[in-house]
């Protein structure tokens, strides 16, 4: 995944690029380069950070009007300032950027090749700048029509912004499989990979759908497809503040992000629950509650951090709602020729809404007639409106690369979900349906009381920033907490650590433990408590080291463990949201201590656009 701006319009193209690449810098940050118009075209291009470029293009021309930007998370080469977008076509009349994979990449250069074409870079992105422009070149023709023979001739995802030398006035974007917005001013326009370098200039903005192109001028926005057929851009209004998109007094936007997750999750379900705590309305699903109701199976689909959310999702509906339920990774579920019905009801998770396995998944599903629902964050991304009907969440931005907030939020969706339906399905009495509702509702104030107890948590990771290896465990639904504790680790500090379910710690992971290996057991009161203080004395027995997560007053694995995190009580339906906090703090913490960039770790990006 890459990030996009773009901009036309009156003002200095630099400045606001520049701006909009830190922005968007969680998406890439192997490197980054802009391009501007002022009569020539400039390219500025550096391995590394935005600051990197920034400090590169000191002292040089660096005026227009017009300009392209692009912060890069690698596929095809290197790291390198070579391979650094925006990429120029071999006789410089095309600079293009690119978020996406062209698959047919290496057939398309073969054949360029063969006509002359020689290649600078590693790239599949050099490789489309140069079809475009042996199409232009060989047909006579306008930029805008080669960029839409060129696309017809491409096989993969793109979301693209191109200038042509000759046509200076102009920029050209195109979408497939890759998100681009374009946001729209007074007498300029913007165009990003999504809406955080744009909401400071406009909340006015139109979201483009696979195979539109846009042709953008300083007064002038044409969109067509690239069949050639004339569109009408929808302009739609951004929900989104500018203080969601900046750290306010935190180190960083993960720490901010877990601080924000009371507030996120009350806006998740505020105008859902009912005033009177007794019921639960999603709107998104009104029309399609039937269905739901009577669904003979239900399957979630995710990756990552989602997949999670949906095992969690697996615990509740079956229990809640008795109704089967299948979690797929939607990498796999794409490509191993599932068995879908049209009586099963699929749900697809995505932060994004643009997560190339899960919305190819999303396809399949529907072409097999299954009834498709989203659960998404980012309004107007493709997941919500390829799916049949679904919820949003209501986190607002998410810029760590390690997801916190989202998770919580898509748990509390699953969460209403579960009651509401078991309630209509009458598995859940009306009695202990209201009672579920008010312990979520009450979870915002647990979750700010758990925040409190940060520097606890800081202490204890004080003492494990060098370990190389971890182990975390839970039962039932605290086993998605404990893959999910895992990955934050790994993810943010490159710490080495495992999610496993407790109970199956003597098939394997047991022969690691010994005096070294830090333990994270999860642990709540209900009917596998017992079992969970045996596994506590299987890992002291052979001198693992034990950090429990436990309920505020828990006396018996207290004085069981060497370290706890105390979070306060709360039922097992809704525990999942209560017991990640301290599990995010420790990782966030100990990676701070190792001195890792938590909001950009090595070699991800916040979301995964290409396969």
């Amino acid at each position: 995944m890459c990030g996009i701006v773009g901009y036309i319009g009156h003002k200095q193209a630099f400045p606001i690029l520049i701006s909009g690449l830190k922005r968007l810098e969680y998406r890439g940050y192997d490197s980054s380069g802009i391009s501007l118009v002022n009569g020539e075209a400039k390219t500025f291009k550096k391995k590394g950070k935005v600051s990197d470029l920034v400090n590169s293009v000191k002292g040089q021309d660096i005026s227009g009007t017009i300009g392209i930007g692009h912060t890069r998370w690698a596929t095809h080469g290197e790291p390198n300032d070579v391979n650094a977008h925006p990429h120029t076509s071999m006789n410089g009349h095309f600079i293009i950027i690119h978020n996406g994979i062209i698959e047919n990449y290496s057939s398309l250069k073969k054949k360029l090749e063969q006509r002359g074409y020689t290649f600078k870079s590693q790239t599949d992105t050099e490789v489309l700048a140069n079809l475009i422009e042996y199409i232009y070149l060989r047909g006579n023709i306008s930029a805008d029509l080669a960029v839409r023979l060129a696309l017809n001739k491409v096989v993969g995802a793109y979301g693209l912004v191109i200038i042509c030398r000759n046509e200076p006035d102009k920029l050209i974007a195109a979408r497939k499989g890759s998100p681009l917005v374009i946001g729209v001013g007074n007498e300029e326009y913007f165009v990003a990979s999504d809406a955080t370098p744009i909401i400071e200039h406009t909340n006015s903005v139109i979201y483009l759908n696979d195979n539109d192109v846009a042709i953008i001028k300083v007064n002038e926005l044409t969109l067509k497809t690239i069949h050639n057929d004339q569109l009408i851009p929808n302009i739609q209004t951004l929900n989104l503040e500018i203080g969601e998109i900046e750290k306010n007094n935190f180190d960083h936007f993960m720490l901010k992000e877990i601080f924000e997750q009371p507030k996120s999750i009350h806006d998740t379900f505020r105008g859902r629950i009912s005033p009177d705590k007794k019921s639960i309305k999603l709107g998104g699903l009104f029309e399609v509650m039937p269905q739901l109701v009577k669904a003979k199976r239900i399957i979630f689909i995710g990756c990552g951090t989602s997949w999670h959310a949906g095992l969690v999702g697996e615990y509740l509906f079956e229990e809640l709602a008795r109704i089967p339920v299948e979690v797929e990774y939607a990498s796999e579920f794409r490509y191993r020729n599932p068995l879908i019905y049209k009586e099963d009801v699929i749900i697809a998770i995505s932060q994004s809404g643009e997560t190339a396995d899960t919305l190819a998944a999303i396809k399949q599903a529907k072409e097999a007639g299954a009834l498709v629902l989203g659960i998404c964050n980012v309004v107007g991304s493709s997941i919500p409106r390829e799916t049949h009907a679904g919820v949003y969440t209501h986190a607002g931005a998410e810029i760590g690369v390690a997801s916190t907030k989202a998770f919580t939020a898509q748990v509390t969706v699953i969460t209403m979900m579960a009651i509401a339906i078991g309630m209509e399905r009458k598995t859940l009495s009306q009695e202990e349906g209201i009672r579920l509702i008010g312990e979520l509702y009450a979870i915002p104030d647990k979750i700010e009381k758990a925040l409190g107890h940060n520097e606890r948590y800081k202490e204890i990771a004080s003492l494990f920033r060098n370990a190389t290896n971890f182990l975390y465990l839970g039962r039932g639904v605290l086993f998605p907490v404990a893959l999910e504790g895992a990955l934050k680790l790994k993810e943010i500090s490159y710490i080495h650590a495992e999610g496993y379910p407790a109970a199956e710690m003597k098939h394997g992971p047991i022969a690691l433990i010994d005096q070294l290996m830090p333990v994270v057991v999860i642990a709540s009161k209900d009917h596998t408590y017992e079992k969970i203080v045996s596994n506590i004395q299987e890992v002291k027995a052979r001198k693992g080291i034990v950090i429990a997560v436990v309920i505020e007053g828990d006396t018996t694995i207290r004085n069981m463990a060497d370290y706890v995190l105390e979070v306060p009580d709360s039922d097992f339906a809704v525990s999942p949201l209560t017991t990640i906090i301290p599990l995010q703090l420790l990782s966030y913490h100990i990676a701070v201590m190792r001195g890792c960039n938590v909001d950009q770790p090595r070699n991800l990006a916040k979301s995964v656009t290409v396969e």
